[in-house]
């Protein structure tokens, strides 16, 4: 997904209401690392920075501890990921990670958007090669930082890039470097607000602002699903 279309999507985002739509989808991930990792955050990097995610969208301690036991619950639910693949209005590719107990379900909701939304479903794996798998840690810019020397220290940490964008600065690495990257953030006395994996297009593509309403209806629609953690797109 592109940078400014990014920013577009956080703006967007604020105005959610989280306890409906932001914190279920927080509570997931949570369940999901501690199931996969075990319980212990400080053994268990996955699960250490979901919850730092998690935190930085406020979502209350006692939800955060409710999600963290539940993976330990003798019925508790199987949460498996999922990722569907389809192409949108204007040229537009979509790749959707899932958490879901259910794959029926939601590969049945996600195939409505699509058809009711001037897109399609593509076979799973046929877009995958034109997303690049990268690892994303994001903090604040704080008067004194200073970007050139933090670029600098986090190169032995898999650094590639280093964006600075409304007050919000992205380190961004390879997949691969997910926690080295995160931890020489962490080594360097800076606050996460944010760590995750996205998928970057190859081949981002412009878009008028009137095939960028029309594409985000669907984008909407998808985003909204329960099931649905995270949306990347080729827009620019």
């Amino acid at each position: 997904m592109g940078r400014a279309f990014e920013c577009r999507r956080r703006a967007k985002e604020a105005r959610w209401d989280k306890m409906s739509k932001v914190f279920p989808k927080l509570a997931k991930i949570l369940t999901m690392a501690a199931k996969e990792g075990g319980p212990d955050p400080e053994s268990n990097a996955k699960l250490r920075m979901a919850i730092a995610n998690a935190k930085a969208e406020n979502l209350p301690k006692d939800n955060i501890d409710a999600a963290i036991k539940r993976a330990a619950a003798k019925d508790a639910q199987d949460i498996v990921e999922v990722n569907y693949e389809g192409k949108g209005p204007h040229g537009v590719l979509l790749f959707i990670e899932c958490a879901t107990d259910n794959s029926n379900r939601s590969v049945t909701n996600i195939k409505t958007y699509f058809n009711k939304n001037g897109g399609q479903m593509a076979p799973s794996g046929s877009l995958d090669f034109l997303f690049s798998r990268k690892a994303a840690v994001e903090f604040a810019l704080i008067p004194g930082m200073d970007l050139e020397e933090i670029e600098f220290a986090l190169i032995d940490g898999g650094l590639e890039e280093l964006i600075e964008e409304d007050g919000i600065v992205t380190a961004y690495a390879d997949y691969s470097s997910f926690a080295t990257l995160t931890h020489a953030v962490e080594q360097l006395g800076i606050v996460v607000k944010k760590a995750e994996l996205r998928r970057v297009a190859s081949n981002p593509i412009e878009l008028t602002d009137e095939q960028l309403e029309e594409v985000e209806k669907l984008i909407d629609k998808i985003e909204d699903d329960d099931d649905v953690q995270a949306v990347f797109t080729n827009i620019a």
